[in-house]
């Protein structure tokens, strides 16, 4: 049976249009029209008024729900992480494993691909970030579990079957060679936890890299005479993630980066077990981790995650960045999408379009979700 979203303002590319009614049947968008030609047949759900976006795919997501991927790599975690998500407008999301040992790498390809032919709701692959980083920008990731990348890792992180994998790794840590190899494999590649020149940053675009994993965090800056793997970034308008809280990322950077780069930015949650939960504390590889102030920092003040959901950092990105709705909402939609080499399918309102969509508030909170064209 068909089913009419109306009463809403609809993000149609970069505008939210009023008067449109999105027709479902099943999985798929079939249908965009004016309010007056709903079908008859179709089921009716009035939406009372509330903004209607392409679901956030969020891909960089460590955990949700009390629960962290690294801890227990299996299809029942990425069905609870993926649930807590859902509930803040996220229907697309990799499970990310930070720096750890291969063998915890090789078991979250296997539940990735497990909870994919599983139907788990809104899986879309997994983020493999590390173990292949720079010491020097380590950040939260133990330094004990950073390894070289060999043709051990590369058997280890090439293994996934369905969906897309996103790797994240110091590409001064290897070679151009080696990223065009991954490359050439199907790997998404992200520049992350690195100390990279400009030099070798751009080298590594030129062999295949196309993402940067938290911008600005945990990698060397922009300065004067070395742009750094920042300076890399901006200048290419490369596909580059965002944590925006306040905390990782100064609104003021924020707001350069969104004039640098216009069109290519993500939004992303860089979250740990404590979204979608009371109680904000976690132990994070052995380290206790707590939430203080909205901030997910260890015993020694090191930043560790957040506990940002991303029905929040679109409106942080309307508040701290300055941006307009539409843009804020595609930051956290087509953009990933189009990243993640789903842009045929995933992050626009359109016919052909999978029926993954969130309903919004006017103050920017969920009402509800779909995926696959079941509500939530």
């Amino acid at each position: 049976m068909f089913i009419a979203l109306f009463n809403c303002s609809t993000l149609i590319d970069d505008a939210l249009v009023d008067d449109l009614a999105v027709i479902l049947d099943g999985e798929r968008i079939v249908a965009v029209v004016g309010e007056q030609d709903i079908p008859v047949a179709a089921d009716r759900c009035d939406l009372d008024g509330a903004v209607l976006a392409p679901g956030f795919i969020d891909t960089q997501v460590n955990g949700g729900g009390g629960v962290l991927f690294n801890d227990a790599p299996s299809v029942e975690t990425i069905a609870t992480i993926g649930a807590a998500h859902r509930r803040f407008g996220t229907t697309g999301f990799l499970p990310t494993l930070i720096s750890d040992d291969l063998a915890v790498v090789r078991a979250g390809i296997a539940a990735v691909d497990a909870a994919i032919l599983a139907g788990v709701p809104g899986v879309l692959g997994i983020h493999i970030e590390g173990p292949f980083l720079n010491r020097d920008r380590k950040g939260i990731h133990d330094p004990n579990k950073i390894i070289a990348l060999d043709e051990t890792g590369v058997a280890a992180i090439t293994g996934l079957k369905h969906g897309r994998t996103l790797v994240t790794l110091a590409p001064e840590q290897t070679n151009p060679a080696m990223i065009a190899r991954l490359a050439a494999a199907g790997i998404i590649i992200a520049a992350g936890h690195t100390n990279g020149s400009y030099d070798e940053i751009t080298a590594a675009m030129t062999a295949g890299m196309t993402g940067f994993t938290h911008l600005f965090n945990a990698m060397s800056q922009l300065t004067s005479r070395e742009p750094g793997v920042v300076g890399a970034a901006l200048d290419a308008k490369a596909w580059s993630g965002l944590i925006v809280d306040g905390r990782h990322v100064h609104p003021a950077t924020l707001r350069i980066a969104a004039m640098a780069n216009p069109d290519r930015l993500m939004l992303v949650t860089d979250a740990m077990p404590s979204v979608g939960q009371v109680d904000k504390s976690f132990v994070l590889q052995g380290h206790k981790v707590q939430v203080i102030d909205g901030v997910c920092i260890n015993d020694d003040g090191t930043l560790a995650g957040s506990d940002l959901d991303m029905a929040g950092a679109v409106r942080n990105a309307q508040a701290m960045m300055g941006v307009t709705q539409a843009r804020a909402l595609n930051m956290a939609s087509r953009n990933p999408a189009s990243f993640l080499r789903l842009e045929h399918r995933l992050g626009k309102i359109a016919v052909g379009y999978a029926a993954d969509l969130v309903a919004l508030a006017d103050n920017g909170e969920v009402r509800s979700t779909w995926i696959g064209g079941r509500a939530s």
